[in-house]
């Protein structure tokens, strides 16, 4: 099934079945378009009818619904959306395609459809704020910046608006990617380490899941890769178009080997290098945003988009961008105590940067839903770094665990287990004195108690916020 454009693909679908999986942020406002522009809608969710609040207003554009347990059986579709959510090689979807139907998702179509340069991110860690301040570093250079995707905005349904001129920063998780047919015109891999493993079937699919960001390139189109990441920098081979990278610790490379992109030197500066150019961009104490993995975010920032935006605008954003919600961000000091909520801190790599984010020993609240992660990594710098260690959720057992069974020379912190967000708070304020750091930064998802981890931040904050 092919369509020329966005604007074909609305003409075409009036009289089609279409079935949407799922109505989260990518589908809301497409399942609506789509019955207004005449096809046939079914909305298929695994939740019971009434828990769905939007059924009213669906129902009154003539959507059709299929909920409860067996929802995706007998689905009789032209076309299928499935949520970002759902694994794309699961048995539910082999049997849909085995239809005749033609799998699709919002982000694919997006891709196909959108007529300006795309700007594509993905990473184990640090995408979210990468993509921001890339799109913020584009929009300050006079651009039209469409931002979406992973990060909480849908765009094929603003699309038909998008100008050649403009430019469209998107965020993509190893989900949304696994089923790519086209890659970015400048494709960014912050780093890579296990992740998601609950759902992949294992490591390298989940690699090779990543790699559809630039594996559809062509020779004109750009990839930047983390020089200090493994698996990152083995990717360099299978580029097809030009190839920058950043590092946080190997200049030396960018003049041996002759590399383009944003490095950090000795002293803390941030050189962009470009052929036989080499520029100081600025010091690394410009970065408003406090972390070591911040400075990070900006060297992939600058590799990405340095030479188009230039430095002056480079720095300017350093000066002032302020951060996104749930990454270390501060809340509300009470009693001389200050709340951090990084509730998107879902991987132990992720908590190991917000801890480090900070020059005195903190007061943690961590634990959630499991991935299959390892938290071996972090049980030394939870030792190093906390004083206090508040567990909650389905990995409590195994962060407790991996922090008393570590054998690094460091005292414990004491840990306290709780039952919910509302008795770790109350603890740690308790147990906390003027002048400390408490930190939701749980290691874990968020889906043994909320649907994502923006719920958790929020429901953390809101409790914070009365205290």
């Amino acid at each position: 099934m092919k369509f020329c454009d966005i604007f074909d693909f609305y003409n075409k679908i009036k009289g089609m079945k279409i079935a949407f999986i799922g109505i989260g942020v990518s589908h809301r406002e497409l399942i609506k378009i789509c019955a207004e522009k005449g096809a046939l809608v079914t909305l298929c969710d695994k939740r019971n009818l009434d828990d769905i609040k939007e059924k009213d207003e669906l129902m009154s554009l003539g959507v059709k619904f299929k909920t409860g347990p067996n929802y995706l059986k007998n689905v009789d579709a032209d076309i299928v959306f499935r949520t970002p959510g759902m694994y794309f090689l699961s048995p539910a979807l082999d049997e849909i395609k085995k239809s005749g139907a033609m799998i699709t998702s919002e982000m694919e179509l997006f891709f196909e459809f959108c007529p300006c340069k795309i700007y594509a991110i993905t990473g184990s860690d640090g995408k979210t704020t990468t993509s921001n301040v890339i799109a913020t570093m584009l929009k300050q250079s006079g651009k039209t910046v469409h931002l979406g995707g992973n990060l909480g905005r849908a765009l094929l349904p603003i699309c038909h608006s998008i100008k050649k001129d403009d430019v469209a920063v998107v965020e993509l998780s190893s989900f949304q990617l696994i089923s790519m047919r086209k890659s970015a015109d400048v494709a960014v891999i912050t780093n890579l380490s296990p992740n998601h493993l609950d759902v992949h079937h294992d490591m390298q699919e989940y690699i090779d899941s990543k790699k559809n960001i630039f594996i559809h390139q062509n020779s004109s189109q750009r990839l930047v890769l983390n020089l200090d990441n493994e698996e990152t920098y083995k990717m360099r081979t299978l580029s097809k178009g030009s190839v920058n990278f950043f590092s946080y610790a190997n200049k030396a490379c960018f003049i041996e080997n002759n590399f383009d992109g944003a490095f950090l030197d000795e002293n803390g500066d941030i050189f962009l290098k470009s052929g036989s150019s080499i520029e100081k961009i600025m010091h690394k104490s410009l970065i408003k945003i406090p972390g070591e993995h911040n400075v990070e975010n900006y060297l992939t920032a600058i590799s990405a988009v340095g030479n188009e935006v230039g430095s002056e605008i480079v720095r300017q954003v350093a000066a002032t961008f302020s951060g996104v919600e749930h990454r270390i961000e501060f809340v509300k000091e009470v009693n001389g105590v200050k709340f951090y909520n990084d509730s998107i801190a879902s991987s132990p790599t992720r908590t190991i940067a917000g801890l480090k984010s900070f020059s005195q020993k903190l007061i943690l609240i961590a634990g959630g839903y499991d991935k299959n992660l390892s938290y071996a990594p972090l049980a030394p710098i939870i030792k190093e770094n906390v004083k206090l260690l508040i567990t909650m959720g389905n990995t409590a057992d195994k962060i407790e665990t991996a922090v008393k069974d570590d054998t690094s020379p460091l005292a414990l912190p004491e840990i306290i287990r709780v039952n919910d967000m509302n008795e770790a708070v109350k603890t740690a304020l308790i147990k906390s004195q003027s002048g400390d750091i408490v930190i939701l930064s749980p290691a874990s998802a968020s889906f043994d108690k909320y649907r994502n981890f923006e719920e958790r931040g929020r429901h953390f904050k809101d409790i914070v916020n009365a205290l």
